[in-house]
């Protein structure tokens, strides 16, 4: 049948594409429906941009700041549009590669909004209204997510935006006030910062990037505040209202109110998942808080429909969604699965750059493991040096019996692409004697890992010895 499929995936998101292309190469005839640009939030609205304009600023501080190797370049500038531009170039230059990867692979591309009836069978709705019906073996729900918005007067203001909408500002904003001091937060304080922008964050929680390891939080905002952006914690939005000077966020600090003025105000709160108007009345998953229930082959409790990314409950990172994706399109072809799901690495992409993968030294504590931590201070570091970077470091928590690496948290150059080996080694119960068997090129970022490897067994060269505990 020509509206047969063995698989049809929903959404075109880092999860549904890569599904969709893993299973084309699998065997699957495979389509894919998405209303939308292909690539999801992390192509168009996400990921991709965000880093691109995070690039463009930082080059851009660089350049002004180039005195300190000797270089004099006169008359710094740069043009917000040209800015904007770049960073849609080279978004439809990714969007366009995975639209050709689709007819390489021979993965039919169907436009417009994908709802799922019973017996899996897909509705799609194209632009113009017209329906049509198709058939699968096997359904992905890959729909990925969407800003979520506070439920405070004024959040319906103008100017009040989402990061969605932030990338389709024209103009570049005067000051911004953010809401939320999560990774989504304090990347585009990073960013707006840099650019000139007066950039305040205010945050609910004790500390910025709560979800991280303390050390990071406290060293990221040490220099954020450098940089001139203004970070409140233990604040509790209260309202936003227009004024004057543009727009007002009143929020309670410490039992008292208090506020903040700026010309755009970010909600960056979190996500919720697309589940809206997805289901058919007879073709219900289990759900919960909106989020689609699955078992561990990423199964609902409808046989054959399956559910992975932002819409089921778990980290909303799209490197994530494409691995399940891949473990789903393996599942269905009758393969075993070829990626570890529980070493997940996170990354937070200001400057220096965050990375994390594992257990912290607290978290491992908590579970039981006796530990030894192996840090290096990157001030010590000769590339770190040569490029000036900021205050940083690599920390690697291991068994202290016999040094198996639990967990790494990384805040400095490259920490993003660095990150990976310490997730290899994790997914591969492998020891930090077997990662130092490798020798590292000099100089290079990636030293400080093995600096950090050798002080986890007690042999770092280029750290003052510990000192030894009196008996």
């Amino acid at each position: 049948m020509e509206n047969h499929f063995d698989l049809i995936v929903i959404g075109a998101g880092p999860g549904g594409y890569v599904a969709a292309i893993k299973a084309a190469k699998l065997g699957l005839n495979t389509a894919v429906v998405e209303a939308r640009e292909v690539g999801g939030t992390c192509l168009n609205r996400g990921c991709i941009p965000a880093k691109a304009m995070i690039h463009a600023a930082t080059l851009y501080e660089e350049m002004k700041d180039s005195e300190k190797f000797g270089v004099f370049a006169e008359n710094v500038h740069f043009d917000y549009e040209k800015i904007v531009s770049y960073k849609e170039d080279t978004t439809a230059q990714l969007v366009g590669g995975v639209e050709g990867l689709f007819k390489g692979n021979g993965v039919t591309l169907l436009r417009g909004k994908g709802v799922l009836h019973a017996e899996k069978e897909v509705h799609v709705t194209d632009q113009e209204g017209n329906v049509s019906v198709y058939q699968a073996d096997n359904v992905i729900l890959a729909m990925g997510s969407k800003p979520v918005s506070l439920r405070i007067p004024g959040m319906d203001l103008d100017h009040v935006i989402s990061s969605d909408e932030l990338f389709q500002l024209r103009e570049q904003p005067e000051s911004l006030a953010i809401i939320g001091g999560g990774v989504i937060g304090v990347e585009f304080a990073n960013a707006f910062s840099y650019l000139g922008t007066k950039v305040s964050i205010i945050e609910g929680m004790s500390h910025i990037l709560p979800n991280m390891d303390r050390e990071i939080s406290q060293n990221l905002k040490m220099i954020l505040k450098k940089r001139g952006v203004d970070i409140v914690n233990n604040a509790m939005v209260q309202s936003v209202e227009e004024s004057e000077d543009g727009l007002t966020v009143h929020f309670i600090q410490k039992e008292e109110e208090q506020a903040v003025t700026a010309q755009y105000v970010l909600c960056s709160v979190g996500r919720r998942p697309n589940t809206d108007d997805v289901f058919a009345e007879d073709a219900m998953p289990d759900m919960e808080r909106g989020r689609i229930l699955v078992d561990e082959h990423f199964q609902s409790s409808i046989p054959g429909v399956y559910a992975i990314g932002d819409c089921i409950i778990g980290m909303q990172l799209a490197h994530t969604a494409s691995a399940q994706g891949i473990a789903v399109a393996e599942h269905l072809a009758g393969h075993t699965p070829s990626i570890d799901l529980d070493v997940v690495p996170g990354c937070v992409y200001t400057n220096p750059e965050i990375a994390t993968v594992g257990l912290t030294e607290d978290d491992a504590k908590a579970e039981g493991h006796d530990v030894v931590v192996g840090k290096f201070i990157m001030s010590s570091n000769g590339k770190s040096l040569i490029s000036k970077e900021d205050r940083g470091f690599i920390k690697i928590v291991a068994s202290a019996g016999d040094h198996r690496i639990l967990g790494a948290q990384m805040m400095c150059a490259r920490a993003t692409d660095m990150i990976s080996e310490l997730a290899v080694a994790i997914s591969n119960k492998q020891t930090a004697e077997a990662l130092l068997k490798a020798i590292r090129p000099h100089p290079t970022y990636n030293e400080g890992v093995g600096e950090a490897l050798e002080e986890v067994i007690g042999e770092a060269i280029h750290i003052m010895p510990r000192k030894k505990k009196r008996k």
